[in-house]
């Protein structure tokens, strides 16, 4: 009988750089009946995504190293090391940043799956240790996550948006 127990190294999963930092898909939605993914994010300072909201997911990150500003419609927290973030369905616009001068890791997890493959849309392949810059917001980008937000049921906001 087979146990369906699956151990993934730390060097296995696609690594994707996206809104500045590394994502490496752990755990992809087609290997969990689409339940659950899970993403490991390494986000150098100044790194992290524009406001965003996603009302058909729930998100949660613990962060294992370093530290993020977390920002929602209710203010801002920076949350260390051991900290723990949810972010339940219903589309609360919510965003990060690395405001630290050391990189920080966070790992993520989304109910139901789906929010990896958005980043394999926006993301470019990077190798382990390598960052890249975070894409010009261009006419082409906009369309792009206009059309990546309608496809996956979320919207994303210009950075400053809860400020």
């Amino acid at each position: 009988m087979k146990s369906g127990i699956e151990i993934i190294e730390k060097d296995k999963g696609q690594i994707l750089g996206v809104a500045g930092g590394n994502y490496r898909i752990i755990v992809p939605g087609d290997k969990t009946d689409n339940k659950y993914a899970v993403i490991e994010m390494i986000v150098p300072p100044g790194g992290g995504p524009p406001p965003h909201s996603h009302p058909d997911t729930h998100e949660t990150f613990y962060v294992l190293e370093g530290e993020v500003e977390f920002q929602t419609e209710q203010g801002k927290s920076i949350v260390s090391a051991g900290g723990f973030i949810t972010i339940p369905l219903g589309g609360a616009i919510h965003c990060f940043t690395n405001t630290s001068s050391t990189v920080a890791k966070l790992l993520c997890t989304v109910m139901p799956a789906g929010l990896e493959k958005v980043f394999e849309l926006v993301g470019v392949p990077v190798g382990s240790g390598e960052f890249a810059p975070i894409p010009e917001l261009t006419d082409e980008r906009r369309e792009l996550m206009a059309r990546i937000d309608k496809q996956f049921g979320q919207k994303t906001y210009p950075k400053g948006y809860l400020d």
